[in-house]
C-alpha cells in the first residue's frame, strides 16, 4: 500500500502536499482528531492490520470509542464471516464502523474493462493467459483480449496444475502436475491425505470405541473380554448402562459366530463392528469410529 501511494505521487496521479502523509511512528505527536489512518484489512484477512487492531493485537494502534472506521470495500463472497468478525470486534471496542452497503464507500481493487484494454494495447502480447478470479472472470478477460485483436488460438484459460510452455513461436499445455492444498503436519509435508483427514474429522465429531477380545488360538476359545474402551464418545462412568448393554451385544454376537468365523479374524472384526455400530446408533444416534482388537493368547 505504501509503495502504491508513493508510485502514484511520483507519476502525478496523487497531488499530496508535503507533510500530509506521515509515518505511523509519528502518529502520537498529533491530536487524534487530526489523524486519518489508512490501513489494510478490508476483507478481514487474519493477519491484516485492521484485524490485528480489532483484536487488540496491533503494536502501535489501539481502537477507542473516539474512532470512526470506514471499511471501503464489499466483502468478497466467502469472506463475509471474517469481515463480520472484524466489524463486531471493532464495535465492541466502542468505535463507530461504516461497512458494506451502509453508504457509497465501496472502492474496487480491480481494474475496469477499459483499463484492462489499455494494458493489452500498451503491451501488445502475442499470447494471452488471463489469471486471477473464477472461470467466469477469466472468460470475460479472454473475450476482451479477442476484442483487442489477439487470435483466439493464442489465448489460454488454464486449469490449476496445467504446465504451459512456449518457445516464442507457439504456446500450449504440455502436461499436468499435482496441485492444490498440501497439509503440513509436524515434520511431514503432504503425507496426510484425504483418508487421514476423513478419519480425524470422524474422530473429532463422534469419538472412538475400541473393542478388545482375547482368543486362545489352539482351542479357538474366547478367554478374555469383550472389553470396551471409549475416547471422545461417552464418559464410561456416567454411561455404565450403555457400556454394559453394548458388551451384552458383543457377547451375543460372539456366541452366534461359528468356529470358522472365529478363526477368520477379519470377518469376526466386521461382525463385531457392525453389531456394536447398529446398537450405538439406535441408542444415541451417533456413529463413533469402532476399532476391534483381537489378541492371541
Amino acid at each position: 500500500m505504501v509503495n502504491v501511494i508513493n508510485t502514484a505521487i511520483e507519476l502525478g496521479y496523487l497531488n499530496v502536499p508535503d507533510g500530509i502523509i506521515i509515518d505511523i511512528e509519528m502518529m502520537n505527536r498529533y491530536e487524534s482528531e487530526k489523524i486519518v489512518l489508512i490501513t489494510t484489512g478490508s476483507q478481514g484477512e487474519p493477519m491484516s492490520a485492521l484485524t490485528r487492531m480489532a483484536m487488540n493485537d496491533h503494536k502501535k494502534v489501539n481502537i477507542t470509542p473516539m474512532d470512526f472506521i470506514i471499511i471501503s470495500a464489499t466483502p468478497i463472497p466467502g469472506n463475509e464471516k471474517y469481515v463480520t468478525r472484524v466489524v463486531n470486534e471493532l464495535m465492541k471496542s466502542g468505535a463507530e464502523v461504516v461497512y458494506e452497503a451502509m453508504y457509497e464507500v465501496h472502492v474496487s481493487g480491480h481494474a475496469c474493462q477499459e483499463e484492462l484494454k489499455l494494458m493489452i494495447s500498451l503491451t501488445k502480447p502475442k499470447f494471452f493467459i488471463p489469471i486471477h478470479g473464477e472461470y467466469k472472470h477469466l472468460k470475460k478477460h479472454s473475450d476482451l483480449a479477442v476484442q483487442m485483436g489477439i487470435p483466439l488460438e493464442n489465448i489460454f484459460i488454464a486449469e490449476i496444475g496445467n504446465v504451459i510452455e512456449t518457445d516464442g513461436v507457439k504456446m500450449g499445455v504440455v502436461s499436468q502436475v499435482p496441485a492444490g492444498r498440501t497439509l503440513v503436519d509436524g515434520l511431514g509435508v503432504g503425507d496426510v491425505g484425504s483418508i487421514v483427514l476423513r478419519d480425524r474429522k470422524h474422530l473429532a465429531q463422534d469419538g472412538l470405541i475400541i473393542i478388545v477380545i482375547g482368543i486362545e488360538r489352539s482351542s479357538n476359545e474366547i478367554v478374555a473380554g469383550p472389553d470396551i474402551i471409549s475416547r471422545g464418545f461417552v464418559y464410561v462412568r456416567e454411561s455404565e448402562e450403555l457400556i454394559v448393554n453394548a458388551k451384552h451385544v458383543l457377547v451375543s454376537t460372539l456366541n452366534n459366530c461359528s468356529n470358522a468365523e472365529l478363526r477368520e479374524w477379519n470377518t469376526l472384526k466386521g461382525k463385531l463392528r457392525d453389531a456394536l455400530s447398529d446398537y450405538i446408533y439406535q441408542k444415541t444416534k451417533r456413529s463413533p469410529m469402532i476399532l476391534p482388537i483381537i489378541m492371541e493368547t
